[in-house]
Parts: structure tokens; C-alpha cells; sequence
């Protein structure tokens, strides 16, 4: 038995939990009425958050009308690549909560969130080319959930000046989760509600945070759902994405549980397998249909993908980082970081969630095929971040749009008149057929001269200066001169007067070769 079954209270059985709601309700109700602070309760629709809505919900509908004084805001993010049939359901049960809501009075109002179109998944990693998730590189919790909670959560706090966040966190989910909630609790308002430590003047409170998974389950079948929402939908969606496709209410930790199923987005390559996905594949003939999105995120998931990125990082410096060698352990290698993805996989990318959207949208069941994988507000950023900030401007993502979707493309925020277009592109292709650098760089330059053209010329030479620096060279050239730095930079620490010197003269002299080499091309 480990810590945190230990450190849990006996599973409680039916007559005991049905004791402990009803003690609950009062401190839920007696911490409503006890002030004008709004609430504002984070729900996921998942298991736990729907037992703190249920819970909330019904606290206060046995309250008189009068006597529901302030809001209770029900916040929910989408990502916008959560998994569809999960997406489906979050949207139906937020449609279904807003109208109970109106019919009987309560005070409940619900928002479903989305990050910003520039944070979104597809920007970011079609358009900017971030590499698939890692746990070194974990961009996507920030960008898609974080800020964008909090951002309504300021919102409120601007308005009210304090606010109770109310969530459905629970010790028994992990040992990290019972250490944080234990953390939380030496500043402590009173029971279960805490300082929030990343937002000030606000709470947290966590109702059901010492409740087992079977209790969960026990109150969410056993209580009727008040504002006409389907527990046992919920219960099938959860047995639908567990392997063996059973979903007991367990009894004790001998018993399986369908508790462990997790929701998320179907890009995520944070887990090793979205076992989840893959357990509706299996289980539902009628989820087939999902099979494209499984094997876009398994071919994300490739923990050695430098193949696909470029040798620079974004801004377009080289950077270099120890590593123990692949072939011999015991010798350390200096290696460049990778940066973002290469043109052709940013665009490969952009085809296959195409062309996965064009498939489900005729394989999906009747109610699902409306579902879109990328929206038009994405695909518009993502040409605009190829177009201003990679300097492409042969436009291709309007053609491979055409290509794969079978209709144009409409985009409203970009004038065509401003682009130079594919066939220029074509031309310094053929051009520059033999050096990709120099493709690369001709492109910036003419593409950086246009878009200073409307502009005013303050700045111009500084951004002709910034091509030049990131690609000028060859990546053989960018490598070794990075190495060079290094050593420089490692010469001066240790007071290697010398070798500073031979060192600042070779670059000295490679910079002279390289500016007389350019003036002559």
C-alpha cells in the first residue's frame, strides 16, 4: 500500500456517503450565502467536475429564489483538439446547463473558452513549426488552457475584486495531487477552501478533494442528475474509452475502475498513447471514424524527429547542447538544438489534418460531420505567420487547401495584391536549385524589401542584417562557427589568452571571406 492510500480516509458506504452530501450541502450552502464573492466553478464535464456542478447545483436549488444572490460562473475550455466525441458531449452538456439554468431561476452562467488563434495547437505548430509536445518542451498547457482561465478569471476579478474558484481536484487522482492539496492547506480559509497561489484574491475550493473514485461514481449513479443532464452517458463515454470496456462501481481498491480513463486532446504527445481514443476504436465499430485523427497523433509522436526540423532555432542561431552519444554512452557529443519544422513538414502536416478533416467529415456518424479538425481563423494565422514571419511568399497554404478540401480558400484578412506570389517563388527555386540556403535567403531579402515598401524605411537595414545573419551560410558553415563561439567564449573563462586570439582572428578572417564572396555573387 502506498502513500496516498494510506493517507486517505475508508471508502464510505452508501448510507455514510448519502451523510456526508447532506453535510456537505450545508457547507456548501452556508459558504454561498456568507458573502457576494461570485463563484466561478473550473469543469471539465469529466467525472469530478460534473460531481462539484451536481453537488453546487443542487446546494443552492433547495435554496429560496430570493436567496441566490450571485453568479455561479461554469468555465470550460476548449482547446480546439480535444477529442471530437469529448467535444461533442462538453457542448451539448453547456447547451443543456444554460437552459435549466434560465427555466428554473439559478444563478448558474456558463462560458466555453478557447485559447487565442495565435496560441492555438495549429498555429503554433503548422504555422510558428514548434515541434510536437515534449515533457522538455511542454508549450500547448500554457498557451491552450492556462492563459486563457486565467484570463477570465482576471476578467472577474476586475469586476468583483475577488472570486471562489471552485474545482474538482481529488488526493486519490496521484500522489503529485494529494502533495498539492496538502501544500494548500496551511493557509487555509476554513475547510476546503484555500489562498489560490497563482491568482491573488482569490480562493480555491475543493468540495469532494478527499472522495474516492468509487464514491464519485456511487454519488453521480445514485443522485439524479437536477438540470436534466445524463449521468449514465457520462458512464458509458467513460466505459466506451477503457480497454476492457468495463466500468464497475468498484468497492474497494481490488476492484477495477473505469476511473482511470483520461480525456484531452487527440494530439497530445505527453502520454506515451492516447489509450483512451484507441479503446473507442476498439469497442465501438461506430468510432471508426476516429482512426485518422489516432494515426495523425501517433506519427506526431516521434521522439527523434531532427530529421524534420531545421539545424537553427526559430529567431535563426545556431545553439548547441551536450549529449551523451547515441552510439558510445560514455562519450559526450555537442550537438545543435533543434529548432522549429522545416517548410515541407509544416506543410505535410497541413495536408494530413486536411485531409483527416475531408475523411471524417464523410465518414462520421450524421451528427458528428460537421466537426472541423482545424478552423478557418487557424488556417488564416498560419498563412499570415508563413507569409510575414517565414517569408514565404509563395502562399502555398491557399493552394494545398484547394487541393486537398476541393474548394478555394477565403481568407478576408490578406490583400493577394500584396503578395509577390508562386511564380516568383518558382523562378528562385530554379535559380537557386543547387543551394537551399540561398533560395532561402533571396526570399527573405526580396520578401522583407516588400514588406517595407508601404512602410516607413526606419528599421529596413536592421532587418536586411537579421537575413543575412540567420541564412547566409550553409548549415555545415552556421554549425562550425557555433562551435567556434563556444570554444571562444570557454577560452576567455579559463583565461586562454592565446587561444582567444587564434580563435578571434579565424572568425575575424571567415567574416571577411564571407563579405567578399557575397559582394562578387
Amino acid at each position: 500500500m502506498n502513500d496516498l492510500q494510506t493517507s486517505l480516509p475508508s471508502a464510505r458506504s452508501l448510507e455514510q456517503l448519502v451523510e456526508h452530501i447532506q453535510e456537505l450541502t450545508r457547507e456548501i450552502q452556508d459558504l454561498y450565502l456568507s458573502d457576494s464573492i461570485p463563484w466561478i466553478v473550473g469543469i471539465s464535464w469529466g467525472k469530478d467536475s460534473s460531481t462539484i456542478l451536481q453537488l453546487i447545483w443542487t446546494a443552492i436549488e433547495d435554496l429560496p429564489v430570493e436567496q441566490r444572490h450571485k453568479k455561479v460562473y461554469v468555465m470550460t475550455t476548449d482547446t480546439l483538439v480535444e477529442n471530437p466525441i469529448v467535444a461533442v458531449w462538453v457542448t451539448h452538456s453547456m447547451k443543456v446547463l444554460k437552459a435549466a439554468a434560465q427555466e428554473k431561476s439559478m444563478p448558474f452562467e456558463p462560458h466555453l473558452l478557447h485559447p487565442a488563434v495565435k496560441d492555438s495547437f495549429w498555429a503554433c505548430l503548422m504555422g510558428k513549426g514548434y515541434p510536437a509536445p515534449r515533457h522538455g518542451f511542454r508549450w500547448c498547457t500554457e498557451r491552450m488552457k492556462i492563459k486563457p482561465v486565467n484570463q477570465f478569471i482576471r476578467d472577474i476579478l476586475r469586476v468583483y475584486g475577488e472570486t471562489i474558484i471552485v474545482l474538482g481536484v481529488r488526493k486519490s487522482e496521484s500522489n503529485i495531487r494529494a502533495a498539492v492539496l496538502k501544500k494548500n492547506e496551511v493557509g487555509r480559509v476554513r475547510d476546503r477552501l484555500s489562498p489560490n497561489p497563482n491568482l491573488a484574491n482569490s480562493l480555491i475550493y475543493s468540495p469532494i478533494e478527499d472522495w474516492r473514485t468509487d464514491e464519485v461514481w456511487m454519488y453521480l449513479m445514485q443522485f439524479k442528475n437536477p438540470w436534466g443532464g445524463n449521468n449514465q452517458d457520462l458512464f458509458t463515454l467513460y466505459r466506451g474509452a477503457t480497454a476492457d470496456n468495463e466500468c464497475p462501481l468498484v468497492v474497494d481498491t481490488s476492484t477495477p475502475s473505469c476511473g482511470d480513463s483520461r480525456f484531452g486532446c487527440w494530439v497530445c504527445t505527453l502520454v506515451s498513447k492516447d489509450k483512451s481514443m484507441e479503446a473507442m476504436i476498439q469497442n465501438d465499430e461506430d468510432k471508426e471514424w476516429l482512426q485518422p485523427l489516432l494515426d495523425i497523433r501517433n506519427e506526431l509522436d516521434i521522439h527523434d524527429d531532427r530529421d524534420k526540423r531545421d539545424f537553427r532555432r526559430i529567431y535563426g542561431r545556431v545553439e548547441l547542447f551536450e549529449r551523451k552519444s547515441k552510439e558510445d554512452k560514455e562519450i559526450t557529443e555537442i550537438v545543435p538544438i533543434p529548432g522549429p519544422y522545416t517548410k515541407f513538414w509544416r506543410e505535410h502536416w497541413l495536408r494530413r489534418v486536411l485531409a483527416a478533416q475531408a475523411q471524417i467529415q464523410q465518414t462520421a456518424p450524421p451528427d458528428m460531420q460537421d466537426i472541423t479538425l482545424i478552423t478557418e481563423e487557424e488556417l488564416g494565422e498560419i498563412r499570415r505567420i508563413w507569409l510575414e514571419e517565414k517569408h514565404e511568399f509563395d502562399d502555398s497554404l491557399p493552394r494545398i487547401y484547394e487541393e486537398v478540401m476541393g474548394k478555394p480558400f477565403k481568407d478576408t484578412r490578406i490583400q493577394e495584391k500584396k503578395l509577390l506570389g508562386g511564380d516568383e517563388w518558382s523562378i528562385l527555386e530554379e535559380i537557386c536549385s543547387d543551394d537551399a540556403m540561398h533560395l532561402e535567403l533571396m526570399a527573405k531579402l526580396l520578401d522583407t524589401e516588400r514588406q517595407h515598401a508601404t512602410k516607413s524605411r526606419r528599421g529596413v537595414f536592421e532587418n536586411l542584417e537579421k537575413c543575412f545573419d540567420s541564412s547566409s551560410r550553409s548549415k555545415e558553415e552556421a554549425i562550425a562557427i557555433a562551435h567556434e563561439k563556444r570554444d571562444l567564449k570557454e577560452a576567455a573563462s579559463q583565461g586562454n589568452v592565446e587561444k582567444v586570439k587564434q580563435l578571434t582572428w579565424a572568425q575575424m578572417k571567415f567574416k571577411n571571406d564571407e563579405e567578399t564572396d557575397l559582394s562578387e555573387s
